[in-house]
């Protein structure tokens, strides 16, 4: 069974880094983690916390078969419907990550949003992502329920319109995936932004190499705690 106050940390943890750097919209968008086996029962931040200011202690633990109505002040009612029906419908989604990051979120509004093999980090996500394209307003209603649709087997949700939703096993493996999207989503809306041809890799090596960074050892684990040592020293309240 899980550890919860570990499970909070860690959750805590990255809200404040992700704040750091600067992929936030402030008190906006929403993080969670499935903290009981079948994954119903998850974690997720308080409405109008900022992320930068985190704490393990004020993440809000829901359920995802509440109704609306019982959710209280403290729940953004968008990011519940978002991730209820994550944790309702995707066995996988253990931990769910959604932000309107600048380079995920300029892909996310191209009429093609393919992000071609043009390096290392692109290559790592070649094959891996789902592409929502029904956007139709804000998360509410059925919006969460066609997004749990939509993702399938992938990690990562590019939601048209919108911004970026990945679905990992734990915070430290879906953290690792959202982090280097964001970087590969940088380099190939720059090298875009030249107007030249791109260098694309054939789908052999980028199939390959996306193989390679699954199987790279315990980077996700390691990415993580290297993450909390840095906030050991300077933010510990995080850990309260």
């Amino acid at each position: 069974m899980m550890d919860e106050l570990e499970a909070r940390r860690d959750l805590a943890a990255i809200f404040r880094w992700t704040a750091r750097l600067n992929m936030h919209e402030g008190i906006s968008n929403h993080y969670s983690l499935a903290i009981s086996s079948d994954g119903s029962d998850f974690l997720m931040n308080p409405y109008g916390r900022h992320w930068s200011k985190m704490r393990a202690s004020e993440l809000v633990r829901l359920n995802a078969h509440q109704e609306p109505g019982e959710l209280g002040d403290g729940v953004d009612e968008t990011a519940w419907y978002i991730h209820g029906a994550l944790h309702r419908n995707v066995p996988q989604a253990r931990c769910v990550l959604h932000v309107h990051s600048r380079y995920a979120t300029a892909l996310a509004c191209l009429k093609d949003p393919e992000m071609l093999p043009i390096d290392q980090n692109t290559m790592r996500f070649y094959e891996r992502v789902a592409v929502d394209d029904g956007f139709d307003g804000m998360g509410l209603g059925d919006e969460g329920e066609r997004i749990s649709q939509q993702i399938g087997n992938k990690p990562v949700l590019l939601m048209g319109n919108h911004g970026v939703l990945i679905a990992g096993s734990s915070v430290a493996q879906a953290f690792d995936e959202l982090y280097y999207f964001e970087r590969a989503a940088e380099t190939f809306i720059l090298a875009l932004s030249t107007g030249r041809e791109l260098n694309v890799v054939s789908p052999e090596t980028a199939r390959k190499t996306a193989q390679q960074w699954m199987e790279y050892g315990e980077q996700p684990e390691k990415h993580l705690k290297a993450i909390r040592g840095i906030l050991d020293e300077e933010e510990p309240e995080y850990l309260n």
